[in-house]
């Protein structure tokens, strides 16, 4: 069963100078955060680096150190530029290898597209002692190397990769929330909201102002990991808002 008290957290280095330069807007760290909270894990912290060994390398190292799971993104295709299992294999201080079954598995998928050509074989490589993330969409398989996730950069492979890793890290309890919206500026009730938090233990209250219509409003987000304490603050929060003379809108607006 998993410890209530225990807090898994997880990082994520998003690689590539097109996330940086703006041509490719990033979708995975929606769908990773989203994916871990199932499982029981937080992502703490996203770092966006650009490819090069070096800060590959020192974002590696610094986020593995304070987080107990490392997703990377991006960088492991067939080019030259592609250097993410290469940054990460200096990272751990171990070599880079073909991963045997890894290659059967490109051979396999490659032998009625032309074949398995020294640069689709580029995708076989792995750090040293690594295993290997099923990749049912387009062969070349992710990489594992104890707590670290080395996953394809486009969106859709990386959803199949981690339907692949579901259940199979350890985690807490899953993150709950619920939502609620007003039509009232959030200065308005910003005493509410902390008020409300600091009576509920284990919950926080999440505030997200818009302006829509001509109007100011704000979606208030409940998240806990106990679902009684979770509809208790929900509660709570919702009486002190009609109090206060501002309907809710469940669900959010």
């Amino acid at each position: 069963m998993p410890d209530p008290t225990r807090t898994w957290t997880a990082a994520l280095i998003v690689i590539g100078d097109e996330i940086l330069s703006g041509r490719t807007q990033d979708r995975n760290v929606a769908q990773i955060a989203t994916w871990l909270n199932v499982q029981g894990i937080r992502l703490r912290e996203v770092r966006v680096v650009a490819d090069d060994q070096d800060a590959i390398v020192e974002a590696v190292n610094a986020l593995r150190a304070r987080n107990d799971y490392l997703f990377t993104t991006g960088g492991i295709g067939p080019t030259h530029d592609d250097i993410t299992v290469d940054a990460i294999a200096a990272a751990l201080g171990v070599p880079v290898e073909i991963h045997e079954s890894a290659r059967a598995v490109l051979a396999a998928y490659y032998e009625s597209r032309g074949g398995l050509t020294e640069a689709r074989l580029r995708m076989a490589r792995v750090p040293a002692g690594a295993s290997l993330i099923e990749n049912r969409m387009s062969g070349a398989p992710g990489i594992r190397h104890g707590n670290i996730f080395i996953m394809a950069g486009v969106p859709s492979i990386t959803a199949g990769m981690l339907e692949s890793l579901t259940g199979a890290l350890e985690g807490g309890r899953p993150l709950l929330s619920a939502t609620i919206g007003c039509w009232v500026a959030e200065s308005e009730v910003a005493d509410l909201l902390g008020a409300t938090e600091r009576a509920h233990e284990g919950c926080q209250i999440g505030s997200y102002p818009f302006f829509r219509e001509g109007r100011t409003g704000a979606n208030f987000v409940v998240r806990s990991t106990d679902q009684d304490r979770l509809d208790a603050c929900m509660a709570s929060l919702t009486a002190g808002l009609e109090q206060g003379g501002w309907p809710v809108h469940p669900g959010g607006i």
